[in-house]
């Protein structure tokens, strides 16, 4: 850090230097009037011959060009600055010097010269170590990054990084990495139904709440292509119809998908609650898609750690694996998955003490409230 601030130091007073050079170097002031006075006595000549007809349009266009350059010249050099009073290069000094003072102060005031550095690189080293669950969106949008480097040629982790994004209200970013991802995978209706829904929820964040437009209604077609029964799909162009006028139409494709639902399904009764709302109120309840619809923190949680569970399923001699695992599993209040990696890890590591206090630890953490 010390030699930091010796660097942006010498910096500066190059920079200075730099300036007060070109200061230095100024002309005296020449008189304006005198040097500007012969060019516009030019240009109206010019003018002149015009209106007296004794130029062609080819000649009138030409000596105008050079008439008006001749001048702009001239006026460029009676720009100068004065020698004498309390000219430009006093303020320029005053002005380099008081930036120097205010900014040597401020990190003086506010900043930590004694604490070392700390690399994005480690942090996200340090992220990528810990729990999934206790990570912010942000942080497991920067972990995804590098696993989406790491696999360019898999869709999976994009669609995570759009999650973590969407999640972080990197909206704009997460419509780029679905981009993507269903270029890797163009036969994957989920990813296009995701990046159309992350269409309607751009244009909900600009006001425009509720409408499925031009974009979503093409990502929402390419997923029906795929797949006919998406039901993502199938519930934004519903939506899409109600929102557009069509309320009957898309009350029609909403009864259909609810007919599809298993009864036990929690999608089916919010649905068929929005259908009633519409019907008694001849359009949408509200013009943001429901909550049910968008991804959620926990969905992507859960998603990364159904990733770690698969890995130990490779590589399962790893212990701090198998504590991330079942503390993962107890935050999202998944108790049977947590009782059963608690019973394979242990059964795994029973010769292991620590490891063992550890795993029960992690199963003890308690679960998050489930937002809805």
């Amino acid at each position: 850090m010390i030699a930091f601030w010796i660097a942006a130091t010498g910096l500066s007073a190059v920079t200075a230097g730099l300036v007060l050079r070109g200061a230095a170097r100024a002309r005296p002031v020449d008189d304006a009037q005198t040097r500007l006075e012969p060019h516009r006595r030019r240009l109206a000549e010019v003018e002149r011959l015009a209106m007296d007809g004794l130029l062609a349009q080819d000649e009138l266009k030409a000596a105008r060009a050079e008439a008006a350059r001749g001048l702009l010249a001239a006026a460029d050099q009676t720009q100068v600055w004065e020698r004498d009073g309390v000219g430009p290069r006093k303020v320029v000094v005053v002005t380099v010097g008081a930036a120097c003072a205010a900014a040597v102060g401020l990190y003086v005031a506010i900043g930590r010269p004694e604490f070392a550095d700390q690399p994005f690189a480690k942090r996200v080293a340090a992220w990528k170590a810990a729990d999934p669950a206790a990570l912010a969106p942000e942080q497991i949008a920067a972990v995804l990054e590098g696993v989406v480097a790491e696999r360019p040629k898999d869709p999976e982790p994009l669609v995570f990084l759009a999650k973590a994004r969407a999640a972080a209200g990197d909206l704009t970013g997460a419509e780029a990495a679905l981009r993507k991802a269903v270029h890797v995978a163009p036969k994957r209706a989920d990813i296009w139904s995701l990046l159309g829904e992350t269409f309607v929820m751009e244009a909900a964040q600009r006001g425009n709440g509720g409408q499925v437009g031009a974009d979503a209604k093409l990502a929402f077609g390419e997923a029906l292509k795929v797949d006919p029964n998406d039901l993502r799909a199938r519930y934004y162009l519903g939506r899409g119809k109600i929102a557009d006028g069509d309320v009957q139409g898309g009350l029609a494709d909403w009864r259909a998908l609810v007919a599809g639902l298993p009864a036990a399904d929690p999608g089916r009764a919010a649905l068929a609650q929005e259908i009633a709302q519409v019907e008694a109120q001849g359009r949408l309840p509200s013009a943001e898609p429901a909550a049910e619809a968008n991804p959620q923190v926990r969905g992507m949680i859960a998603g990364m750690v159904e990733g770690l569970a698969a890995r130990l399923a490779q590589s399962p001699d790893d212990p701090d694996g198998w504590v991330r695992l079942v503390r993962a599993y107890a935050v999202l209040g998944e108790t049977a998955k947590r009782d059963a990696a608690l019973a394979d890890a242990s059964a795994r590591f029973k010769n292991q003490p620590k490891v063992l206090s550890a795993l029960r630890q992690a199963a003890d953490t308690p679960a998050q409230a489930k937002t809805q």
